[in-house]
């Protein structure tokens, strides 16, 4: 049960995302230009670093969104390719904490191709999700049981985005 009272029913950060749709809003439009905006790394990579972040931090409903968004854009045959694993081997470090990562983590991924915008945007993604994790398990938002939830969830979020009315 959530801490306060969001007066709707909606799992977690979509109910806090109408709660304060002040402050939602903003969220969700730089959640969309970094999960979705034009990068060198496809959405559903981009969404496996936020899946990745939202697991280290232990936030269930982060977590299982986000893994059902990556998939639901990924092929099938998706393998990690050396730049993902760099990239998210800089998100857990921002996951520790942004003085962990290290100029050697940078130059790693730059080594296996990573740009300034897609090391930017990985510190970026890992910074948020670290917020958007606190915010949603701070307030004790409740995370749906059934996978079939979340799957539903993508299939919105792949079409629609992240700003659409809630």
């Amino acid at each position: 049960m959530p801490h306060i009272e969001l007066d709707n029913p909606l799992p977690g950060i979509t109910g806090l995302l109408a709660y304060r749709p002040e402050t939602g809003r903003p969220l969700s439009e730089l959640v969309e230009v970094l999960l979705r905006g034009p990068n060198g790394l496809s959405r559903g990579e981009r969404e496996l670093i936020a899946a990745h972040v939202s697991e280290l931090n232990s936030c269930r409903f982060c977590a299982s969104s986000h893994a059902a968004f990556a998939a639901a854009q990924l092929p099938e045959d998706h393998v990690h390719t050396p730049k993902l694993v760099a990239l998210l081997d800089i998100a857990t470090a921002v996951v520790e904490s942004g003085r962990a990562v290290t100029s050697e983590l940078v130059a790693k991924a730059k080594e296996t191709g990573a740009s300034d915008v897609e090391v930017h945007d990985t510190v970026l993604i890992a910074a948020v999700f670290c917020m958007m994790n606190r915010y949603v398990d701070g307030l004790a938002t409740w995370a749906p049981d059934d996978p079939e939830a979340y799957t539903a969830m993508a299939a919105r979020v792949v079409q629609e985005g992240y700003t659409r009315p809630l």
